[in-house]
């Protein structure tokens, strides 16, 4: 029982420092970041290789992500409603200390449903498209999509981490559920699912958007501090 008491005193002091990582400049951009709305351009590419590159299998991908993002948002809230841990700005012992900048959300925060999302995702598309470079911008993704959910203030390090664990678990085993579909019920249908990989030309158009949505988020918020909007 002590050593869990220290662990989540030191889940709130690295809470505290990372949160207290902050400015002017940044807040917006957080803020920004955090939303999954934008995101789509970035969500938008993948489906489209996923429909170019898979064609019927499409409908299996498609099933197995909404089943993803159904589990995970579930058994997030399943373990909210278990645990009950507070959210930094509901926390009685430090919401004071918060630095807030956009809504507090729900009470409890353990786990992050934001990281089981992310990072089941991680796990399923990578695996699907099979490219080292996408594996590496998704995960950076999940990792600046993540550290702006501290940023804002509504969530631990340990929610994150224990929710991207819950969303690896997920990812997995919902890939390897795929795999089985595809293998017992798809079978001599192409392309297989298990040996179709993204190419180079392909990951790099997704880079490219990634990279353009980021530095529009930039220079809008830059533009935006210029003419003293923000």
């Amino acid at each position: 029982m002590e050593l869990i008491q220290r662990i989540m005193e030191l889940d709130k002091d690295l809470f505290l420092f990372l949160n207290g990582l902050h400015n002017g400049f940044w807040d917006p951009i957080m803020v920004m970041i955090t939303r999954q709305e934008i995101w789509i351009p970035f969500f938008a590419s993948i489906l489209f290789y996923i429909l170019k590159n898979y064609r019927i299998k499409t409908i299996l991908i498609l099933i197995a992500l909404a089943l993803l993002i159904a589990a995970t948002d579930q058994f997030s809230g399943l373990i909210k409603d278990f645990f009950q841990r507070f959210r930094p700005v509901h926390d009685p012992a430090i919401a004071h200390l918060v630095h807030e900048v956009m809504g507090k959300g729900g009470p409890y925060g353990f786990v992050s449903a934001h990281a089981a999302n992310s990072v089941a995702m991680l796990v399923l598309i990578s695996r699907t498209f099979k490219n080292r470079t996408f594996y590496f911008i998704m995960l950076s993704w999940v990792l600046v999509f993540c550290y702006s959910r501290i940023y804002v203030g509504v969530h631990y390090p340990l929610d994150l981490i224990c929710g991207g664990l819950v969303g690896w678990l997920i990812g997995w085993g919902l890939f390897r559920l795929m795999m089985f579909v595809e293998n017992h019920f798809f079978f001599g249908r192409s392309p297989k699912i298990e040996k179709t990989a993204l190419s180079a030309r392909e990951v790099g158009t997704i880079v490219l958007i990634y990279t353009v949505l980021l530095c529009t988020v930039f220079v809008a918020v830059a533009i935006l501090r210029h003419y003293n909007v923000l």
